[in-house]
């Protein structure tokens, strides 16, 4: 056989036959995505859902919302994070391109496609297709929605501290800095420090705190200075997920400013998740709700031991002193002591490590492995809009794995080896039964 050789360049042809394009058989993980999808009728729904957001017969047609939202759950499950990276993936992949529906000879939305389509599309609708997802969980028998268990997280917003300005004056932090050492004698009044001046001024300052009362980022409002998981401050939201223990499927998955405290969004959190499982159909009510210690607040378990009806499973934190409550009503104490009895209870320990165990890895899922660990948009509407599809794509993941035995296309690779080990051990075993009866055989014969 002669040796082929590339050509430097190469003039492509002008017509090609529609039976002389490349074809894919598609990755069997979007091929069962798909017929779980059309089972449930998703596109015709979801096209209805979203008929009002659009002029009827006037105009181009638009980019199908089932496309759209595709593009999205793809995003989670290749850990694509923007929507240049998701939309670059799509073009290039034949078998996404099934996934989606677009044939060889058109073009896959562009990422400024996605940007126009979720401006349309308001929250409520991508709420709608979050629950609908619940509602397949629920139709397929995977939703059970008794025992619930809440953890938050931090994620990093489309923002630099850089660019952050002061609320009041609007000047931005190098002025900041200006004014303050000319204030303190270091630099005449009209003098413009240098970069490094202004460098070596603020390394050496003490007590340096950046306030969200007093500095705010130009580029999203909505985002607040936080703290992050890695001991790093940023510009960041608050993400909380509302998990059923049971299954792993997140009931509720919020966005709220970095700067609300866990205790004050506890509940919150926990009643959307009861009215969403209602919505998909489920009508189990959430009994137990399990969560760490930076929940335990005196009212927080007041509300739930009196409005919610839900037994609370949070550790007290520790404290030096003894706690006292004789300034406080009698209601407080009798559910602090009621929640005390669950958490050291056995059953308390076993929900414990169920909820580090399990809501930690639905963190990992979605903003690790999921590419939601950092918001590419801004504003906290549309970082709700793209975070709540994420969580759908986590809950169709578990779908899957249950349903299918793979989560993601990349598990796949793992049920590969998994099979190939369980076939080698049966190969394995035959070949040792074929030796212990080739003994006896021989043991018979000297007999």
């Amino acid at each position: 056989m002669a040796m082929g050789k590339r050509e430097a360049q190469r003039q492509d042809d002008l017509f090609i036959m529609h039976d002389q394009l490349p074809k894919s058989v598609g990755h069997v993980f979007y091929v069962k995505l798909n017929q779980l999808l059309a089972e449930a009728e998703f596109d015709p729904w979801v096209e209805a859902l979203c008929e009002s957001s659009y002029a009827s017969g006037k105009g181009r047609p638009s980019i199908p919302p089932g496309v759209y939202f595709r593009m999205l759950l793809v995003g989670y499950f290749e850990g694509i994070g923007s929507q240049r990276g998701i939309a670059w993936r799509c073009s290039d992949s034949l078998s996404l391109r099934m996934f989606l529906g677009i044939p060889l000879h058109e073009d896959t939305p562009d990422h400024s496609s996605l940007s126009y389509i979720r401006n349309r599309l308001s929250l409520a609708v991508h709420e709608q297709v979050f629950i609908k997802v619940l509602t397949i969980a629920q139709e397929k028998k995977l939703l059970k929605g008794q025992t619930v268990a809440v953890d938050s997280t931090t994620l990093e917003a489309n923002a630099a501290m850089k660019s952050i300005v002061r609320r009041e004056s609007g000047e931005n932090w190098n002025k900041y800095l200006t004014r303050l050492m000319q204030e303190q004698g270091l630099a005449e009044p009209g003098e413009e420090p240098s970069a490094d001046e202004l460098r070596r001024f603020d390394k050496a300052r003490k007590n340096k705190k950046v306030s969200n009362d007093e500095w705010m980022s130009p580029t999203d409002p909505d985002s607040r200075i936080a703290r992050m998981k890695d001991g790093t401050t940023h510009l960041a939201y608050k993400a909380e997920h509302v998990i059923d223990l049971d299954t792993e499927i997140i009931l509720a998955a919020e966005i709220y400013h970095a700067t609300q405290h866990d205790t004050a969004t506890l509940e919150d959190s926990v009643v959307q998740a009861q009215v969403n499982q209602q919505l998909a159909g489920n009508e189990q009510q959430i009994k137990d709700a399990v969560a760490d210690a930076g929940y335990h607040a005196n009212d927080t378990l007041t509300n739930f031991a009196e409005h919610q009806t839900i037994r609370t499973y949070i550790p007290e934190p520790q404290s030096p002193h003894d706690r006292t409550w004789t300034d406080k009503p009698p209601e407080q104490k009798e559910a602090v002591y009621a929640n005390r009895r669950r958490t050291r209870g056995a059953r308390g320990r076993k929900l414990q490590r169920l909820r580090s165990e399990r809501v930690e890895r639905s963190f990992a899922h979605v903003c690790e492995t999921g590419g939601a660990r950092r918001t590419w948009l801004t504003g906290i509407d549309d970082v709700r809009k793209r975070y709540l599809i994420s969580a759908a794509a986590h809950n169709l993941g578990v779908l899957m794995r249950q349903l299918f035995k793979m989560g993601t296309p990349r598990g796949l690779q793992q049920f590969r080896t998994d099979l190939e080990g369980i076939v080698s051990s049966l190969y394995l075993a035959w070949l040792m039964i074929l030796s212990r009866l080739t003994r006896s055989e021989r043991s018979l014969r000297r007999e």
